[in-house]
């Protein structure tokens, strides 16, 4: 077997162990964004891993692990009227926007990061997978303009940071969703007035031996 048949295996038993259903050239995205990711790693260092087994395992198996809470999410949100419209804060190579782009096609993905060698591999990404719902912007989070209906991260900030610097992004009723390792007591304790954890969800990551976790946060009744 070769290496890329090794991957595609590799990927195919997890989504299996996730319950993920994905189009075969959903998986082939998957694979070609692994590709990229390797390539350009050399040279601008968008992550330490350096494995493609390890890629997989470490990043794109913990990213499609949340698809379908995400995407529970997202069909909540439709039904409510809201747009589906999603912005990925501290994005960096795409981890977890450009996966969830593949995923959820009906999805508007827009990452956000302050490195433009980051963005630039994004904007590669979008133009030769091709992802006509996913966008990169080189800009500080802050100088943002538009609402979002999710707002997502993975190791950007502690909670507290997180929402306060995209509490002006988020639209009415919209929501956060914060990927961790164990449940944040300490940062969920100093979230600022007006801000509640309306769910910690327990994530499991095929073939990793860590404990991963989902805290959803909205504006609590007494507004922000």
């Amino acid at each position: 077997m070769s290496a890329t048949e090794d991957l595609a295996h590799s990927l195919q038993r997890g989504c299996e162990a996730l319950g993920l259903v994905l189009q075969p050239a959903q998986q082939r995205q998957l694979l070609d964004y692994l590709a990229l990711l390797q390539k350009w790693n050399k040279v601008y260092n968008l992550t330490a891993v350096r494995d493609p087994a390890e890629m997989l395992r470490l990043h794109l198996l913990d990213c499609l692990a949340v698809v379908s809470p995400f995407t529970r999410a997202i069909t909540d949100r439709l039904a409510a009227g809201l747009a589906p419209k999603v912005l990925d804060v501290g994005a960096g190579g795409g981890l977890p926007g450009v996966v969830l782009a593949i995923c959820c096609p009906q999805v508007q993905v827009h990452c956000v990061d302050a490195v433009a060698k980051k963005m630039a591999f994004v904007q590669q990404v979008a133009a030769q997978l091709p992802l006509a719902n996913l966008h990169a912007h080189h800009a500080r989070v802050e100088a943002l303009q538009e609402q979002y209906t999710l707002i997502v991260s993975r190791a950007f900030a502690s909670l507290a940071d997180f929402v306060q610097l995209t509490q002006p992004l988020l639209a009415p009723g919209g929501a956060w969703m914060a990927m961790k390792g164990r449940q944040p007591e300490d940062e969920m304790a100093a979230l600022p007035v007006g801000i509640e954890v309306f769910h910690v969800e327990p994530v499991t990551v095929p073939g990793l031996d860590a404990e991963r976790c989902l805290v959803w946060l909205r504006p609590d009744s007494r507004g922000v």
